[in-house]
Parts: structure tokens; C-alpha cells; sequence
């Protein structure tokens, strides 16, 4: 898939409503060989998606090992808005928190002093994180309106070639 396509697909509204969200899917393959996808807050910067995480996340190890992930940002009415992603995971580790940390939790509900308190307590805990940055190679957005599953994009296609017949 070409930067271009890429580009124009995240720009279209329904992926930018689904880009400022607060939590994405994660898929990765473990070290032992299985799939693993978990899920994880993320910033999305207009190029890529940031997530943050533990230095002694259990993910990390597998991410260095085998840097390809794929995400899944979706809502949870009917019909869902959906957007894939595929990419390579960049680990940045960092001292301190990063402001992308900081920047994906904005919109949870929490008055002005449970924001402080919260903030406080991760800068009491963390010394540092790791960033996990990825950049889309490959992007596909299903909104049931003018986009379908490829599966389902077949079946229709099928149903339409008996139709002529």
C-alpha cells in the first residue's frame, strides 16, 4: 500500500473520529510463537500511533524479537466504524513520562483534581517508559457505508454476478 492511499484513508472523517479515541488493540506475536493482543492507550500525532508501556512490560521482549504488529481501533455501536492497521513497532525508551502518555488519557472523565492526583501518582511510579511507536504501512477502514470487510465485499459481488445471471 502506498503512502498516498495510506494517507488518504486516515484523513477520511470516520478514521480521524476513530484516531481520537482513547484505546486501541494491539496485536503481536509472543516469544512462544502465539498471538497475543491486548489492549492499550494510545496518541496518534498525525503520522503515527504512539503507545506507552512499562520498561518491564512482558509485550517488549516479543516487539524487539518480532517488530510486526497489527491494531484495531473500533467503536462499539451498530454498525461499527473500524480501522485496521498494520505497521512496525519503533521502542523509544524514555526517561521520565512521556507527554504522549499523558495526552491519551485526556479524554477519560476525571475533574481537574483527579487529574492532578492521577499525574502524580504516575510521575511517583514510573522512572520511565517505553515508547512504542508505530507508522502505518498498510490501513483499512470498514464503516458498513461505503466500506465492507473484503469477505463481505465478495458475497456481495457473488450475489450481485447471480442477480445478472
Amino acid at each position: 500500500m502506498d503512502c498516498s492511499e495510506i494517507t488518504e484513508i486516515l484523513n477520511r472523517p470516520h478514521s480521524q473520529e476513530l484516531l481520537a479515541r482513547d484505546l486501541t488493540r494491539l496485536a503481536y506475536v509472543a516469544q512462544d510463537g502465539t498471538p497475543r493482543n491486548v489492549p492499550i492507550g494510545f496518541a496518534w500525532n498525525g503520522t503515527e500511533i504512539v503507545m506507552c508501556t512499562t520498561k518491564n512490560a512482558p509485550k517488549l521482549p516479543s516487539l524487539r524479537a518480532n517488530p510486526m504488529v497489527a491494531l484495531t481501533i473500533d467503536t462499539e455501536v451498530h454498525p461499527p466504524k473500524i480501522l485496521l492497521i498494520r505497521g512496525r513497532a519503533e521502542l523509544d525508551v524514555v526517561d521520565g513520562i512521556p507527554e504522549e502518555y499523558l495526552q491519551m488519557d485526556g479524554s477519560y472523565e476525571m475533574t481537574a483534581e483527579q487529574r492532578v492526583e492521577w499525574e502524580a501518582e504516575i510521575r511517583s511510579l514510573y522512572d520511565g517508559m517505553v515508547r512504542i511507536v508505530v507508522t502505518p504501512t498498510w490501513v483499512k477502514l470498514i464503516d458498513f457505508e461505503t466500506t465492507l470487510p473484503s469477505a463481505v465485499e465478495e458475497l456481495v459481488k457473488q450475489r450481485a454476478e447471480r442477480q445478472q445471471a
